[in-house]
């Protein structure tokens, strides 16, 4: 599967089937993980893998009562040593880099779940004492979030997006793009080519295809002009 297909495909699942997850999907799931960067490659994320139904019900429990949580066949609870981020970075270690890194190895677990035919959900409203009561994790390493995954029995809808220039500032803060097709040309963010803007076009979501179709028109005009 495209990347850029995953990466827009990819949706939060509360819904699962009965059906078991693989252990090699599992792996898979987890290595993505480690393949994260982390500051100064410490790497200092761990994971517990729970498919003990009761310790499933406990942690769905201690996520705020949310009970969908238990129909999923395995849980991965994201956990954070903290004893040599904190030693290597101190308190910005401990209190930014400790969940940056996390949160980058969380997020390849999403994508690389979707990519497997499965569905997952990142979870971070939950009582963290109990949960690390659930799995025995000592003093010094924190729970992150907890990943539920399963296969989907739901499709939920594409969510709404902010357009690029609600949400993309140059130079400074608050600087709108006022020339969008401009800004792309020039800076070549819409692809090296009118062949790499149809490309991108084919896996990008459908609100950015209309979009995309009016960059590669003017991108067009300028290549025809060039000539």
């Amino acid at each position: 599967m495209d990347i850029f297909q995953v990466l827009h495909e990819r949706r939060s699942i509360r819904k699962f089937t009965e059906e078991p997850v693989a252990w090699d999907q599992i792996v898979k799931i987890i290595d993505a993980a480690m393949s994260a960067p982390s500051s100064g490659n410490l790497q200092n994320w761990k994971f517990v893998i729970i498919t003990d139904t009761e310790k499933r019900k406990a942690i769905a429990e201690a996520s705020l009562q949310q009970y969908w949580m238990e129909k999923a066949p395995v849980h991965i609870v994201v956990c954070s040593a903290m004893s040599r981020i904190k030693q290597y970075y101190g308190v910005r270690g401990e209190r930014l880099y400790a969940i940056q890194n996390c949160a980058a190895a969380v997020q390849n677990m999403l994508l690389t779940a979707h990519a497997l035919g499965l569905g997952a959900c990142w979870v971070g409203a939950f009582d963290e004492n109990e949960v690390q009561r659930v799995i025995g994790n000592p003093d010094d390493v924190r729970i992150e979030t907890i990943i539920p995954i399963g296969h989907p029995d739901e499709q939920p809808p594409e969510p709404l997006r902010y357009k690029i220039e609600n949400t993309c500032f140059f130079e400074s803060y608050g600087n709108r793009m006022k020339d969008k097709e401009g800004v792309l040309w020039n800076f070549n963010v819409g692809g090296r080519t009118v062949e790499a803007a149809k490309k991108a076009s084919q896996s990008i979501s459908r609100k950015g295809k209309h979009f995309i179709e009016h960059v590669k028109k003017k991108l067009s005009k300028k290549s025809q002009k060039k000539k």
